[in-house]
């Protein structure tokens, strides 16, 4: 089966690259062209209007202001800086971690193709890296793995500069385990070194060693972080696929970051017999999967052929008409995996198709790969109703995101606080757009039927995330630098 699959694999990628087309939602839609330049760009800039911390004076999301400066103080540690998740003012160092990852892994393969955002995306990898660094470093023995109460948090409508919930601090240790997301840390720390190793030798050696030990928590002390924390992290983000895929992962960025035989052992000690449909913030088989098939596509190594096998039995189970497709597409050519947040499957797996194509071109297979140009450009506004999912690019994008600092007047505009409830009335039940664009931000999507109501309480389809647009990151520096060169 696996030489049939194989071969069919090869076989559809050069069938993609001619007969996917825009005929499902007509030439209307089709003609629009992205500027995957422009799209870049924000993409990042998104990454500001997410900041948790004193900001820079290098501040471009200008409507945001200092926060959350006294995170940690309650575990008698500084915890500020780092990233909040998505529309609420909570820091959950599992999506964050990833993000940190894939923002990490985007820099590491198209480096060349981001041009003049590589500085912009080192900054947004580095915002994430410091926090984490003191998350796994402020007191030895323990890994702190969150700060803000999600359901004080959630019943609120307030800015991040007005919180007035508790802060409470969340940790694993070695009596209360937590190897889903010590794994993700490891990984995010591990990738990050890379980014550093060729501006800043000595941050990237304390990224790695960190990194090393962080790892080495997770595999000593095993166990997932929801069991102990429960409704601090549960159903927010609960690690629903089990730690496995976070011990995997992380022991396959310290292989790349290191190529030392103690982790390769580690990764095939886990093996590779899980075979997902999607890639995302929990499930990281695939992109551990994609990730160690570079050793046999790049370095053709022999030893990794297993994890070539799976990274090409993923892409089977995801290219349109594929007898072994187990992915549903909508009238209007978008991937559809779930109902809540379904674009952060669509940018995370896109991710993976295009860096695997980028992978194969080492085989000397001749084929172009344009599958996932298609996705991308569905994001950007090329779909049947011509509606940008990125903030703040082209004409029509959402005006109502589920977002509460982009939502409310900005401090400049409305000095006095908005309390815990203020936020409800009148603005998050307005109709009125947003006051403030979080330019980048890539919302959840559209829902089966390619509809998109604009709802800022319809938070499954209007509400951003950093783990969202850290994935698409790659895929556009791929095609802006493609249309570069």
């Amino acid at each position: 089966m696996g030489g049939l699959i194989q071969t069919f694999f090869i076989t559809w990628v050069l069938f993609c690259s001619i007969n996917i087309s825009f005929s499902r939602f007509g030439a209307q839609a089709a003609s629009i062209n992205p500027n995957y330049k422009e799209a870049l760009a924000k993409s990042l800039l998104f990454f500001q209007g997410q900041r948790s911390g004193r900001l820079p004076p290098s501040q471009q999301i200008t409507w945001r202001s200092h926060s959350g400066l006294s995170d940690g103080r309650l575990a008698n540690v500084d915890l500020s800086g780092g990233y909040y998740d998505a529309g609420d003012n909570v820091k959950f160092n599992l999506p964050m971690a990833f993000t940190t990852t894939m923002l990490s892994w985007s820099t590491l393969e198209y480096g060349k193709r981001l041009g003049p955002q590589l500085p912009n995306a080192r900054a947004a990898i580095r915002w994430a890296t410091d926090y984490l660094l003191k998350c796994a470093t402020a007191t030895p023995g323990k890994i702190y793995v969150g700060v803000g109460d999600p359901n004080a948090d959630h019943r609120c409508w307030e800015r991040p500069e007005d919180m007035d919930t508790v802060r409470s601090v969340y940790s694993v240790s070695p009596s209360n385990p937590g190897s889903d997301v010590a794994g993700e840390m490891a990984a995010a720390l591990a990738a990050a070194s890379l980014v550093f190793r060729s501006s800043d030798r000595q941050y990237a050696g304390l990224l790695l060693r960190t990194a090393r030990k962080v790892l080495q928590f997770a595999l000593q002390y095993r166990g997932a972080y929801s069991d102990r924390l429960g409704s601090s992290v549960c159903p927010f983000y609960c690690s629903y696929s089990g730690y496995k895929d976070e011990l995997l992962w992380g022991a396959a960025w310290l292989f790349r970051a290191t190529n030392e035989v103690q982790y390769y052992n580690i990764i095939k000690s886990l093996g590779a017999d899980d075979q997902p449909d999607l890639f995302s913030w929990d499930n990281k088989y695939s992109g551990a999967h994609v990730l160690l098939s570079r050793r046999a596509l790049v370095n053709n190594d022999k030893n990794f052929q297993q994890y070539k096998q799976e990274a090409e039995n993923f892409m089977c189970k995801i290219l349109p008409n594929s007898p072994y497709s187990t992915t549903q597409y909508t009238q209007g050519g978008l991937m559809y995996k779930l109902p809540q947040d379904n674009l952060q499957y669509v940018t995370s797996i896109s991710f993976l198709l295009t860096t695997y194509a980028k992978y194969m071109k080492s085989t000397k297979t001749p084929y172009t790969f344009n599958c996932g140009s298609q996705v991308v450009d569905y994001i950007l506004g090329v779909n049947p109703i011509r509606m940008s999912y990125m903030v703040g690019y082209g004409p029509n994008f959402p005006r109502r995101i589920h977002h509460r600092g982009s939502s409310l007047p900005s401090k400049t505009s409305h000095p006095q606080a908005i309390g815990c409830s203020g936020g409800f009335e009148p603005f998050y039940s307005s109709s009125n757009p947003n006051p403030n664009i979080l330019t980048g931000a890539i919302v959840g999507g559209p829902n089966q039927n390619d509809g998109f109501p604009d709802d800022r309480s319809d938070y499954s389809h209007s509400e951003p995330a950093t783990y969202i647009n850290a994935a698409i990151v790659g895929p556009l520096a791929y095609f802006a630098g493609a249309l570069r060169s």
